[in-house]
């Protein structure tokens, strides 16, 4: 069964006959006797009958059926079975699950995804968990093709099927793929490379490594591994090995460069647990820097655990038009006992609601989404917030994808508000003497509302291709080295920033791509926002 859609090859499992319509087996001559037939016929047919089974009375033997035969009689089973199956449950046991053409990967592994036939207790039920099963095993990317066949039980064990699944595994483990991707709005470009090696050791283990070199001079190089059974674990392990360097130069006067290992101890539907542990540096090859940025540049150490909720009950993440989703992380930082160990508490919250209107596929969108980020430990009140872990509004993103936290608004560039800072006055004729550094915050709300319609042209129907209307609003701010105790939320109120436009939008298999108008209805002086055209690429969160 290779398409996930399909119902597995069927056949119908013994079950129990209904004594009242019971008959015993009867040769042809009890029949035409029952008929009536000719006495001289039914006289030859004893006689042939007697010479076949050599003693009048002895053991009767049917006949071996033709290929026609056993077609019509395997169909009339089927028919009956669907008959049975629209009326009401048809009861059935699994008897066995036998696994074939597994060369390397090891049993267990394909065991532990077709749990879900031990509970099953109709013939209803039995074809849903095939399906789940069957999709499963084709999330594990080792197999070029799975097909499950429903087969009958032993036949003195009435009522019971057999489950084969026939798997082929992939023919070519290796693959790869490079690409070239430009950022807009950043007038930056990346050059990105992966290598994946499928099923390695036969634990359905899957490798890969990758490369991203930006020409704005950031760069990432890492390897992981993703094991969907370990140790017995119900949920899969992932673990990831990575040397990161970004350029926050244009925006924060520094450089971030890190080198660490990622594990994902927990994963499921709704709930995911990661644990970071990185060795991070700070530079400023420009030393341009303001003073706040300056007092955070070095080494410092990341040890932090990470819980992610996760519930998404929308009908696209891309063009959600019913439906909401709420997302909600936990960061705690801090857990080695070393003085240059970060120690922070970091809390995000995003929630969306889509509500359908009825009309051009119209629908309106709604959206909230918050941060906080705190230090804690001695003194933690007086500290300031870990420079990395702070929350940078604006981006060459849509909100409407970006699901997870408070990132973008329309119409504001890369950390284009929020509180600065003057960098360092230099003498330099070149330099510019109204530059200052975006500082993030400690505090972080964003809000949007996004109406999304058809337009009346087929073609633009056919592709996808859409407009829209939006508005947005959102804000930062520091309440960390004693600033909480200035923080008013009618203030915090009145210096949101906001923005309202329209546009279409193109989406595709790989991102969604906006070409927007922006009107900006409110910023400050040192906000990096523009009223005007944007074009934007989003991937879905």
């Amino acid at each position: 069964m290779s398409n996930p859609d399909s119902v597995p090859d069927l056949t119908p499992p013994n079950s129990k006959p209904d004594p009242e319509h019971q008959k015993p087996f009867t040769n042809e001559i009890d029949e035409e006797e029952d008929d009536g037939g000719d006495e001289n016929t039914v006289e030859d047919d004893e006689e042939d009958e007697e010479d076949d089974d050599g003693v009048f009375g002895g053991p009767n033997r049917p006949k071996p059926q033709s290929r026609e035969a056993r077609f019509r009689s395997e169909k009339l089973k089927m028919d009956s079975l669907l008959q049975r199956m629209k009326t009401g449950p048809v009861s059935v046991r699994i008897h066995d699950v036998i696994i074939k053409g597994n060369t390397k990967t090891k049993d267990h592994i394909i065991e532990a995804e077709t749990e879900v036939l031990n509970n099953v207790g109709s013939m209803q039920e039995l074809l849903k968990a095939s399906q789940i099963v069957n999709l499963r095993l084709q999330a594990l990317e080792i197999f070029d093709s799975v097909k499950i066949t429903l087969d009958s039980g032993p036949p003195e064990l009435p009522g019971t099927a057999n489950v084969i699944i026939e798997v082929v595994e992939t023919a070519n483990p290796l693959s790869g793929q490079i690409g070239a991707y430009t950022k807009a709005e950043a007038r930056s470009s990346t050059v990105e490379g992966s290598l994946k090696y499928k099923n390695l050791f036969g634990y359905g283990d899957l490798w890969d490594g990758s490369l991203a070199y930006g020409y704005d001079h950031s760069a990432e190089l890492s390897a992981g591994v993703y094991l969907p059974r370990f140790k017995g674990l119900v949920t899969p392990v992932t673990a990831r090995a990575y040397l990161l360097s970004q350029d926050w130069l244009k925006f924060s006067s520094y450089k971030e460069r890190s080198m660490g290992l990622s594990l994902g101890l927990f994963s499921s539907q709704h709930h995911d647990v990661a644990y970071n542990l990185a060795w991070r540096t700070l530079t400023d090859p420009s030393q341009m820097s303001s003073r706040s940025v300056r007092r955070q540049l070095g080494h410092n150490l990341l040890s932090s655990l990470k819980y992610t909720f996760k519930f998404d009950r929308r009908n696209s993440s891309m063009r959600p038009t019913r439906g909401y989703a709420f997302v909600s992380s936990t960061q705690l930082g801090g857990l080695v006992p070393d003085s240059r160990s970060l120690r922070f508490l970091r809390q995000e919250f995003d929630l969306r609601y889509a509500v359908p209107l009825g009309f051009y596929h119209a629908a309106l969108n709604f959206g909230v989404s918050g941060g906080v980020v705190f230090p804690w430990g001695n003194g933690f009140s007086s500290k300031p917030s870990s420079l990395p872990e702070r929350f940078f509004l604006g981006g060459n993103i849509s909100p409407v994808c970006a699901l997870g936290g408070p990132t973008a608004l329309w119409g504001f560039k890369t950390r284009g508000l929020g509180p600065t800072e003057p960098k360092r006055q230099v003498n330099d004729e070149n330099a510019d003497p109204s530059g200052v550094d975006f500082l993030g915050g400690d505090l972080a709300v964003t809000a949007l509302a996004d109406l999304s319609f058809d337009l009346p042209f087929r073609w633009f129907r056919e592709k996808g291709i859409h407009a829209h209307v939006f508005a947005c609003a959102g804000n930062v701010s520091k309440l960390t080295e004693y600033e909480y105790r200035n923080f008013s939320v009618h203030k915090f109120v009145e210096s949101l920033r906001s923005s309202v436009g329209v546009g279409l939008v193109v989406p595709t298999s790989l991102f969604r791509m906006e070409l927007n108008y922006c009107y900006i209805l409110k910023k400050f002086d040192h906000d990096r926002a523009k009223t005007g055209v944007w074009l934007t690429f989003s991937a879905a969160s």
